[in-house]
């Protein structure tokens, strides 16, 4: 692939940016907003991250959503319940994780479609959320320490900025050298082959799962931490938006392969149109409309790239 087709997409984001600062010069290109639409982005990209590892195994997780969900509302829960942050903070991660365990096996050891397996378990999740939280948005009893995890400047960089750079390192690390990442990668490149050559297929597979849950509980947590409270449907919003980055993120750097700096780059544009639409006075409705075609856009150029 010929190297303009190639970064078709980072020329994509430089070409948008350049036309919002051109169409909005005193909002947009103010480096404030910049610096906001880090923050903007930071809570997408890592749900995205999480949904990339099992789009490294070919494969979708469509619990994401229901797991942001269910992490914030059992965070609020258990210091409600007079629970200390390191405790409420690991179980609610390992509960977030265990979800993407339970899919992992479905799918690996049970054959259950990926689609079929997740959207049953999100569901069970969501109607798990629903009931300990009676439905309500809940508040109080949250720690000022653990609500400065998601608020605040370090550096004068916003922390919620910081954790998206973190968790981005870390899933470039895992999936590219790291024995468990050429793992996933050989399931998603082919399983059969995978198989025959040894790959542990159950194994493997509950590990991707898991992480992409990990993430999505990772997010919930700093859900409410940013926002001191939390919201039985906080988390419906990420699970489209997570995989349209991921998605875009295919198309950069490595020409139809998921990979994390390409999600982080994929949440970085939604979240860049979404900004500068949004200052432009557009409705809601064209916003998504727009949208689709820079995703349509961004997947004709790599087609027509692959065809150089």
């Amino acid at each position: 692939m010929s190297s303009p087709a190639r970064f078709g997409t980072l020329f994509g984001l430089a070409a948008i940016m350049a036309a919002f600062a051109i169409l909005s010069p005193d909002s947009f290109a103010k480096a404030s907003n910049l610096v906001n639409i880090t923050q903007q982005s930071s809570l997408l990209a890592i749900v995205a991250l999480g949904a990339t590892y099992v789009m490294v195994l070919s494969e979708f997780d469509l619990s994401v959503g229901a797991v942001v969900s269910w992490a914030a509302i059992l965070c609020v829960s258990l210091f409600k319940l007079g629970w200390g942050m390191p405790e409420t903070i690991a179980l609610t991660l390992a509960s977030s994780a265990a979800v993407g365990c339970v899919n992992g096996y479905f799918v690996s050891r049970l054959r259950v479609p990926s689609f079929i397996a997740t959207l049953a378990i999100g569901t069970i999740v969501g109607g798990a959320t629903f009931w300990i939280s009676d439905g309500a948005t809940l508040f109080g009893n949250i720690p000022i320490a653990f609500r400065d995890r998601g608020r605040g400047t370090l550096a004068g960089i916003p922390v919620p900025t910081i954790w998206a750079i973190a968790m981005t390192l870390l899933s470039i690390f895992v999936l590219d050298y790291t024995e468990a990442g050429r793992r996933m990668a050989a399931i998603g490149g082919n399983r059969e082959a995978a198989r025959l050559t040894g790959v542990p297929m159950i194994s493997t597979t509950v590990l991707g799962f898991g992480a992409c849950t990990l993430f999505a509980g990772v997010v919930g947590l700093l859900l409410t931490a940013r926002l001191g409270s939390a919201q039985p449907t906080g988390g419906n919003g990420f699970l489209l938006q997570a995989y349209a980055a991921a998605f875009l993120g295919m198309t950069a750097f490595r020409g139809g392969d998921a990979n994390a700096l390409g999600t982080l780059l994929g949440a970085v544009i939604i979240t860049v149109v979404a900004n500068g639409l949004t200052i432009l006075g557009v409705p809601n409705y064209l916003q998504d409309i727009l949208t689709g075609m820079i995703i349509l856009a961004a997947v004709l150029v790599r087609n027509l790239g692959g065809k150089a």
